[in-house]
């Protein structure tokens, strides 16, 4: 199994092992900004919470993910989910995706620092050559999220999934490769340093 359970921890979160008593704390951490209303996202709600997270960890006991939630370290409160998935053991490569926080935390330093943990754990521990990104074509905001870590553009899988509306999403797809990690692991750090926005709400 390329994935072992495992804490990240940072200055302000700690992303731990999601497990199915995270039910209803990430239901809350949703509620905070209804994202289960973006169509082109896969936030749940109260009625899809134990599926979603049932998927998850069976993605994980085949070793094709590692869910996490994540915790804020200043008052213990769940504020999202994020994990490694599409794994790729034998040609070293992995997505990090499932990616989403509470309307309250967006916009601060959290994802950097979310993002950060990964990557290092990626490069350094799982040596990846490899780590993508995959958004919706109409999540302007993620997009323009992944392209701020430093991540390049691949190109978009067109119809790439049927959903649940009849229609088909448009699937952009970004990565870092291994020659690039310590320049965006500097660029990362330096980003998280330098944040003027506000760390926490």
């Amino acid at each position: 199994m390329w994935f072992q359970d495992l804490e990240l921890e940072s200055e302000n979160i700690k992303l731990i092992p999601l497990a199915l008593e995270h039910s209803n704390p990430l239901v809350e951490a949703a509620t905070d900004g209804e994202l289960w209303n973006l169509w082109f996202t896969s936030v749940p709600n109260s009625e899809n919470i134990n599926e979603y997270i049932s998927s998850a960890l069976e993605q994980k006991s085949k070793g094709l993910a590692l869910p996490f939630v994540v915790v804020d370290k200043s008052n213990g409160k769940i504020i999202g989910s994020t994990r490694f998935c599409n794994a790729d053991p034998i040609n070293q490569r992995v997505e990090i995706g499932y990616t989403w926080y509470s309307q309250s935390y967006q916009k601060t330093s959290y994802n950097t620092e979310c993002k950060l943990l990964l990557l290092t754990h990626a490069f350094e521990k799982l040596n990846s050559i490899a780590v993508e990104f995959r958004t919706s074509w109409h999540n302007h905001a993620s997009r323009a999220a992944i392209a701020r870590l430093g991540a390049k553009q691949d190109g978009v899988l067109r119809n790439h999934q049927k959903m649940k509306s009849g229609g088909y999403r448009d699937t952009v797809v970004f990565s870092i490769i291994n020659v690039e990690w310590l320049s965006v692991k500097t660029h990362l750090k330096f980003k998280q340093s330098n944040y003027k926005g506000d760390t926490h709400p």
